[in-house]
């Protein structure tokens, strides 16, 4: 069994980092396919419309095809597709294999999380959760080192291909490790055809207007009004669908447990946390310094190899039955904010070793906010709702990512509108200033770097404001082998 969840852990890594590693490659794929940059744009979207809508309706699909076929087939799609996306002869082509390679790598998450609740030992539940958790905190801030690698020394194919071992090793140790359960056809007869039709749509259109709001100027573009408001007036019919529905996606009854609904909230903020400190240090030092991903990597490696090691040892404190995870989860939501706030003191002389302290930082917060999370949300399940808050944690950790992209973007844009507009004008006032050497990239780098602290600030008052609602809404729990 431990090689199965082994297997599974690694092809969720793999299909994390393949996600995160095309997007940082991005530049270098275009250029080399003739892609424009807004054609581009819609690689990322697409492929992130089909990845948050599978971890939302793949849980249901592992129970009725078993959880060993469904696992090993998003595995071998998710492949397949990596090695031919290099190939495509047109933008077109390329669109259909990365919808359909982010389809496969959402449909692999939950499969993780559902091996772990399902066939883990009490006493090491919380490890294999840690497990998950990884997919949070180890492979976003190793794509970027993972992307340089490949770029620099391999080319730009592997930002692909690099899908191809690690799938191949996970497809063994899945298919010899996982159990295998029998087929449960008979629940195809009560199928949740209103659900997936209005579901996948509403989940698909949210998505995509998130991700090209801010390219399209947002409510001004009549695209954006349709994507945003016909996908929430859909989500809106799913759900009402699915409290009433026998046999549903998701069930909404679930929400009422206070420990799961703190849990998914409090997800949804610390996600947007996590991603906002990978991207605003990557973004200041390619814009200020004009570093390659090669030299940004050992920013992001600094938080992301300790991992392996703050990962256990985050799991085997909320272990301990006189530790309360809720105090764990405040800890380690301060240090995001200690982090955030020491970040916020940044000049343009900043260069990569500023940021480590930073990142040293954050070895143990990032862990510290995400495990107590899924030990809130997963402490006295019912065998039978363990597949239906996977599809609940899942779809709020994709949907949260995508959230917090859409937000920063728009957050960046106008804050780099509001500096430059109030540089500008004091700098009119100043006689003879726009003779002044290199002023437009001085300016340019103030504007970048008060933009970058403004933004660390924003992340540490979410953190922050996190904290003030957990001594409301979750209630104690202790670790599965107490209970």
């Amino acid at each position: 069994m431990a090689t199965g969840l082994a297997g599974v852990l690694l092809a969720v890594l793999v299909s994390g980092l393949n996600e995160n590693i095309t997007k940082v490659a991005l530049a270098d794929i275009r250029g080399a396919m003739g892609i424009a940059r807004d054609d581009a744009s819609w690689l990322v979207a697409l492929y992130a419309a089909a990845s948050v809508s599978a971890m939302a309706f793949a849980p249901w699909c592992s129970v009725t095809f078993s959880l060993r076929r469904l696992t090993a087939a998003a595995i071998i799609v998710c492949m397949a597709a990596g090695v031919l996306c290099p190939f495509a002869p047109n933008l077109s082509v390329l669109v259909v294999l990365r919808v359909v390679q982010g389809a496969a790598g959402g449909a692999l998450p939950p499969m993780l999380m559902t091996v772990a609740l399902r066939f883990l030992p009490p006493n090491i539940k919380l490890y294999g959760l840690g497990g998950y958790a990884l997919s949070a905190t180890f492979g976003p801030s190793l794509g970027t080192p993972l992307a340089a690698f490949w770029t620099e020394y391999l080319g730009w194919q592997w930002a692909f291909w690099q899908v191809v071992p690690g799938s191949i090793v996970a497809l063994l140790m899945v298919s010899w490790g996982l159990p295998q359960d029998p087929l449960r056809l008979e629940r195809l007869r009560q199928f949740d055809w209103r659900g997936l039709l209005l579901g996948l749509p509403a989940i698909s259109m949210l998505v995509v207007g998130l991700l090209q709001g801010e390219r399209l100027a947002w409510f001004a573009s009549p695209l954006i009004c349709v994507l945003l408001g016909g996908g929430l007036l859909l989500l809106v019919l799913f759900f009402l669908n699915e409290w009433s529905h026998p046999l549903p996606f998701f069930k909404l009854q679930l929400l009422s447990r206070r420990n799961l609904s703190h849990a998914l909230l409090t997800l949804g903020g610390v996600l947007f946390v996590l991603l906002a400190v990978i991207l605003i240090p990557s973004s200041y030092l390619a814009q200020v310094h004009a570093y390659r991903p090669l030299q940004t990597a050992p920013v992001m490696l600094m938080v992301a190899l300790p991992q392996l090691v703050a990962l256990p040892l985050v799991a085997a404190l909320c272990n301990i039955r006189a530790v309360d995870c809720r105090w764990v989860l405040a800890i380690g939501l301060a240090l995001l904010a200690l982090s955030c706030v020491l970040g916020a003191r940044m000049s343009p002389d900043w260069i990569r070793t500023h940021f480590y302290l930073l990142q040293a930082v954050q070895i143990f917060a990032q862990p510290m906010a995400v495990i107590p999370l899924l030990l809130l949300a997963t402490t006295g399940l019912a065998p039978q709702d363990g597949p239906f808050a996977s599809a609940w944690f899942n779809t709020i950790k994709g949907m949260s990512a995508v959230v917090a992209t859409g937000v920063l973007e728009a957050l960046i844009t106008r804050r780099n509108h509001f500096h430059s507009t109030v540089l500008s004008e004091r700098l009119g006032n100043l006689p003879g200033a726009v003779d002044v050497p290199g002023l437009a990239q001085r300016m340019h780098a103030q504007v970048v770097t008060l933009t970058s602290s403004d933004l660390y600030l924003t992340v540490a008052a979410i953190a922050l404001a996190m904290i003030l609602i957990i001594p409301i809404l979750p209630t104690r729990v202790f670790p599965p082998r107490a209970a």
